[in-house]
């Protein structure tokens, strides 16, 4: 027969393993590097919340020209912001709307294929904190009362 000390140990073990899984899904920074065909057009999307940090980088490499136009446009095709004719670009923004926002990196006016290194970062805010700060706070505070019921569990009335 499991004691009761033994069933809330595991119950409070279930919970911190939930937690830790939850903040290693969470990590949402990517880079990668593509190819934008000569006359094509290259398109990556990234799902957002509402009040979400966006940080956005990236370099063109081409071997006569290092140049290409980049936009991006909202769940409703609005275009956010638009760069034409540019190498690298660092820009940052914050979420007004949820939902699928799209990065356009076109190559239509060119006769060679670009290289494109992209690096970003999505940073999720719950009650205006950081959503790794907010999670971490929850996994100290679960681990303190665990402490203090393990405490007050060990002591003989």
């Amino acid at each position: 027969m499991i004691q009761p000390k033994e069933e809330l140990t595991h119950f409070l073990f279930a919970i911190m393993i939930m937690i830790l899984s939850i903040l290693v899904q969470l990590a949402e920074a990517t880079t990668m590097n593509f190819t934008v065909p000569k006359g094509e057009e290259v398109s990556k999307s990234i799902r957002l919340a509402v009040e979400d940090r966006v940080l956005i980088e990236f370099t063109v490499v081409g071997q006569t020209g290092s140049k290409l136009d980049f936009y991006i446009t909202d769940h409703h095709g609005n275009v956010k912001v638009e760069y034409r004719k540019t190498s690298n670009v660092n820009y940052c923004f914050v979420c007004d709307e949820a939902g699928e926002y799209v990065l356009h990196f076109s190559n239509t006016d060119t006769s060679e294929d670009k290289l494109v290194t992209l690096n970003y970062e999505v940073q999720h805010y719950i009650f205006g904190i950081p959503q790794m700060l907010f999670l971490t706070i929850i996994i100290v505070l679960v681990c303190m009362g665990t402490v203090a019921t393990f405490i007050l569990m060990g002591k003989t009335r």
